[in-house]
């Protein structure tokens, strides 16, 4: 039988110091393949899989659409592009962002849990957010194992607090001791694949987000809402998996609920500022009207004119006034 030999990792800030001690430990014959998921800005240039190179003695690179996967080798996702993992093959996507990132670690974890079954390996490391989370429950659901770094040795623990909070996780270890373990699990047996047949649920989700779900039924993944997405402002529906929540839209933004908060809270800060603004242009408009007037004698319609501007300049000070005072408290 197969061992566990589809490795994926998913790591955001403090990441590349965990990643380091990882492939530290990795053996030069290791039979598995690694996929790694570091949360990058979208207009950035990637040097991990130079860093990842010189830590240990496996090759390491960007990986590249319709690559084959060849065992023993390092594959990182590159800046503003979800990496898929399918049989035999990558595949690299600009779908919709998820947990308000992309590349984001869920929708590899998920790929590869479709794709492999009880031989994937999934690891979360240090990071800020939730990105993972799902994820990794959608490898324990399909049988393969969960891995997660002690929150104690992460930069920032987040992510995998996150992950312990909702996954019943197979281990628990400090970065330096990954690459050991992973070692041992690639060469251990694994169960049958169709012992763990692939949730209906996952198998739509991943579907979404590769654009093969043209029309459909959007209830089949949880509870319309109120709501409205904070990226492309279209309905939200509720997904409860366990005591995971999370949300996703008709197009495949997800979020679990503290990145639906914080991204909600983003968009309406950037609604108040464009508030500011376009009060500020009604401002220099009703001034430029109340001039014209006046210049043609028309002193009525101008102190009017005036009165408009004056209420314009009122209301956009007293939003930025409140937005200041946020951004003082947020920082003391």
């Amino acid at each position: 039988m197969s061992g566990h030999d589809i490795i994926t990792i998913g790591a955001s800030a403090g990441g590349v110091e965990a990643l380091i001690r990882l492939v530290e430990g990795l053996p030069f014959d290791l039979p598995a393949a690694l996929f790694v998921v570091l949360h990058f800005p979208p207009t950035s240039t990637s040097y991990l899989p130079e860093i990842l190179q010189r830590a240990g003695t496996l090759p390491a690179a960007q990986a590249r659409d319709l690559e084959p996967i060849v065992p023993g080798r390092i594959y990182v996702a590159p800046p503003d592009r979800h990496l898929i993992v399918e049989r035999e093959r990558m595949r690299l996507t600009w779908g919709p962002k998820e947990n308000r990132h992309r590349p984001a670690v869920d929708p590899l974890f998920r790929s590869a849990a479709i794709a492999y079954g009880p031989r994937v390996v999934g690891v979360v490391l240090s990071g800020m957010d939730g990105d993972g989370t799902a994820g990794l429950r959608a490898i324990a659901q399909r049988g393969g194992v969960t891995v997660v770094q002690d929150p104690a040795d992460a930069i920032f623990p987040s992510m995998p607090e996150s992950a312990l909070a909702y996954v019943e996780v197979d281990y628990r270890l400090p970065a330096r001791a990954l690459g050991g373990l992973l070692a041992e699990l690639a060469h251990s047996p694994v169960p049958r694949e169709d012992a763990y047949p692939v949730p209906e649920m996952l198998r739509l989700e991943h579907r979404q987000m590769m654009g093969e779900l043209e029309t459909f039924d959007m209830n089949q993944f949880g509870r319309l809402t109120s709501l409205t997405c904070p990226e492309c402002s279209g309905p939200i529906w509720e997904l409860h998996e366990g005591e995971l929540v999370r949300y996703r839209c008709r197009v495949g933004h997800t979020f679990l609920t503290d990145d639906m908060i914080e991204a909600r809270s983003e968009q309406i800060e950037q609604q108040l500022w464009a508030a500011i603004n376009q009060l500020e242009e009604n401002e220099a408009l009703a001034l430029r009207l109340a001039e014209n007037a006046r210049s043609r004698g028309y002193a009525r319609a101008a102190a009017s004119f005036e009165e408009k501007a004056t209420a314009a300049r009122e209301r956009a000070a007293l939003l930025r006034r409140a937005l200041l005072r946020e951004d003082a408290g947020e920082t003391a």
